[in-house]
């Protein structure tokens, strides 16, 4: 029976619908009244029209879905290229920002110091192990930089010093270095002491103020900045803020541990002081 409505579906619904066709027409001519034979073959062809429609608005909504389908697709590649370019103008405008706050920076730098002659550079390498702990810039001796210069940030805040140079490149020592040796100040009770690098504190990413007078009063929060002592480098450069106070071993001397103010880890452009002036 399945094999036989196969083959002969189509021939099948054709002749319904003609059956339908001519029992309309006779109906009209007849007043609206239909024989039985009429009522019978209207019995059995109305479900083959009702799928017939069916089928028919089925394939009507596939086609709308398809063809909104392409409209809505369209869409969501449109909001993607504007959201690309709205997250690429973000982008520029936060670059805008982080330039702009620098070069404020470095111009307020430059009213408080006119002293210093600035070299930027481009940190290109970090190296941060057990016993150094060391940048590389993008500048050398073409760019008149030399071993001993000091390195800051736009705002002032010590990075460490120059300790190997080349053509167009540089090494320096950070402050939290083992090999970190120059003098510091405390700004409010101007004890001075040594900054230096120490091997447990710099995997702390701290250094200590060494060598105290007995009488140095100091207190969590102090500030430390450099004291130019011996002239090799400058003076009033911020390096950290003290953390606390301890004896060393022996118990005869004191030393703070200071914390740096500059970030290591994000640093991207720096300053190298190549000329200044000395405070006596």
């Amino acid at each position: 029976m399945k094999d036989f409505l196969r083959r002969n579906g189509i021939w099948l619904l054709v002749i319904a619908l003609l059956l339908s066709i001519l029992i309309g027409v006779s109906s009209a001519f007849m007043g609206g009244n239909a024989d039985p034979l009429s009522n019978l073959v209207t019995t059995i062809t109305t479900p083959v029209r009702n799928g017939a429609a069916a089928v028919g608005d089925f394939f009507q909504g596939v086609s709308r879905y398809v063809f909104h389908y392409g409209e809505m697709e369209q869409q969501i590649s449109d909001l993607e290229e504007e959201n690309a370019q709205l997250q690429e103008q973000i982008r520029e405008s936060q670059e805008a920002l982080q330039e702009n706050e620098l070069l404020r920076n470095l111009l307020d730098l430059r009213e408080r110091r006119r002293d210093f002659v600035f070299e930027s550079a481009k940190v290109t390498a970090r190296s941060n192990d057990n016993w150094r702990s060391t940048l590389t810039l993008s500048k050398g001796s073409e760019s008149g930089i030399q071993e001993g210069n000091c390195v800051v940030t736009s705002t002032g805040v010590l990075v460490g010093v120059v300790s190997t140079v080349g053509s167009h490149y540089c090494e320096l020592d950070t402050v939290i270095d083992t090999g970190m040796e120059m003098g510091g100040i405390i700004t409010r009770t101007n004890a001075v002491g040594v900054l230096e690098g120490d091997f447990s504190l710099m995997q702390e990413g701290k250094l200590r103020l060494a060598y105290l007078p007995d009488e140095a009063q100091l207190v969590a929060g102090d500030e430390v900045l450099t004291s130019g002592r011996g002239d090799v480098y400058p003076s009033g450069l911020v390096v950290g803020q003290v953390e606390g106070v301890f004896n060393d071993v022996s118990g005869m001397n004191r030393y703070a541990v200071v914390v740096p103010e500059v970030n290591l880890d994000t640093l991207v452009e720096v300053f190298v002081i190549k000329e200044f002036d000395i405070v006596e």
